[in-house]
């Protein structure tokens, strides 16, 4: 199944999100092996270029890294991959609390939502 792409923004920027998310979720784990170029590709429907731009920027900022002969790995630096994990969370929040604006409600009264939410999941 493909990933769902928009034409909204540079496709490689979205690969690189996507693969960021894979990683916070633990779909790929701290040290573990990623696929290939060619087999990402195919997994998301893009030119093996494309993703191969993508995970080169990873690389760059160093969530990824390479080994010669066997491929593309995921870091197992804790420190940046909490610090990556809480930047997704921050700006999923920041997100959240910028549609609830637009829908009219002050900070307090979406508090408010969230904690009668959490009480009536609880």
């Amino acid at each position: 199944m493909s990933w769902e792409l928009d034409n909204d923004r540079p496709i490689y920027l979205q690969l690189m999100d996507r693969i960021r998310q894979d990683i916070i979720a633990s779909l790929y784990r701290p040290g573990e092996k990623l696929p290939s170029v060619r087999e990402l590709a195919l997994i998301a429907s893009v030119n093996p270029n494309t993703m191969q731009k993508a995970l080169s920027e990873l690389e760059r900022e160093g969530l990824v890294y390479s080994q010669r002969t066997s491929g593309r790995f995921i870091t197992e630096d804790e420190k940046m991959l909490k610090q990556l994990k809480d930047e997704l969370a921050f700006e999923q929040i920041r997100k959240f609390f910028e549609q609830m604006k637009q829908l009219g409600f002050q900070e307090e009264e979406t508090l408010s939502l969230i904690q009668k939410t959490l009480k009536r999941e609880a």
